[in-house]
């Protein structure tokens, strides 16, 4: 999971998250105001993909983008498949965590400027992903951007329910109020009813539903073409395009990138091209619009 904020308050980047993705164990609690807890899921998360995951994988399109890939195990699974994707996270444990599967793996906000905006295949806002930054219209938009026309995104719903919360919430590690907590940040909930509500109001076009292993899934179409004039009204795109960065990427789980994050070792210059990054032990890596 992520959260966009910038770099005076990450959320996700500050224990008790990042010492539960350095153990691999909770447990670990979303808490609101009035006390209420969502348990999140950090063993499965620093475990190998599972069933419900491979499912998922196996809808991913071309070039795939996993927004707050936390502990990295789709992106190492689709680049043990020989697939090309990259995660992008907030939390520096994450993205070394990411790096050390065999993925590629950058520390970012998904509202900060992206390698490859507008040409990514398939965007992946799983784990309850879609609750970045509080304001799913918001979101969807920005993922309209970084998506190739008629992209394919795919998010996960709160299972069963219609479900439209949007919190203000603390990570903790124990469920009562002695338990060493995080800043508050904006988060929010969506099922699958209140998901389709946001995404028809800005332009995607349903491509699927399925619910299995207790876990609900959607799948989106974005707009045949990128167009100013569809942004949610009010607002000004969140980011512009970025021109790619100079000096690619800095070197594995040690390097530090410009927020302080460590990057796997990408060539932002190459971007969209078929020519593969720089090879791990133990075979090619794909390359990524990187």
């Amino acid at each position: 999971m992520s959260v966009a904020d910038g770099d005076a308050l990450r959320p996700w980047s500050a224990d008790p998250y990042s010492d539960a993705l350095v153990t691999g164990r909770g447990p670990l609690f979303l808490r609101r105001a009035d006390g209420w807890l969502l348990p999140l899921e950090v063993e499965r998360w620093c475990a190998r993909a599972d069933a419900v995951d491979l499912r998922v994988l196996e809808r991913c399109e071309g070039t795939v983008l996993d927004v707050g890939c936390g502990p990295g195990r789709l992106v190492a699974e689709l680049a043990a498949r020989g697939r090309p994707a990259l995660g992008i996270d907030v939390s520096e444990a994450a993205v070394a965590h990411t790096v050390r599967l065999g993925g590629q793996a950058l520390r970012r906000s998904v509202f900060e400027p992206l390698p490859g905006e507008g040409r990514w295949d398939t965007a992946l806002l799983l784990d309850g992903n879609v609750g970045i930054g509080g304001d799913p219209a918001t979101l969807l938009h920005r993922m309209s951007q970084l998506l190739s026309p008629s992209g394919l995104l795919i998010v996960e719903t709160i299972p069963d329910v219609d479900v439209d919360e949007r919190v203000s919430v603390h990570i903790v590690r124990v469920a009562d109020h002695r338990g060493a907590a995080g800043p508050a940040f904006p988060w929010a909930r969506l099922g699958t009813p209140a998901l389709l509500r946001y995404a028809a109001r800005a332009g995607w076009h349903p491509a699927g539903q399925w619910s299995t292993g207790g876990r609900s899934f959607v799948a989106l179409r974005n707009r045949s073409s990128h167009s100013s004039h569809s942004r949610p009204a009010g607002q000004e795109p969140v980011v512009q395009r970025a021109a790619p960065e100079r000096g690619g990427g800095r070197g594995g789980t040690g390097g530090t990138g410009g927020r302080g994050g460590s990057e796997a070792s990408v060539n932002h210059d190459e971007m969209l091209t078929s020519t593969p990054a720089a090879a791990p032990a133990g075979g090619p890596r794909p390359s990524v619009p990187v």
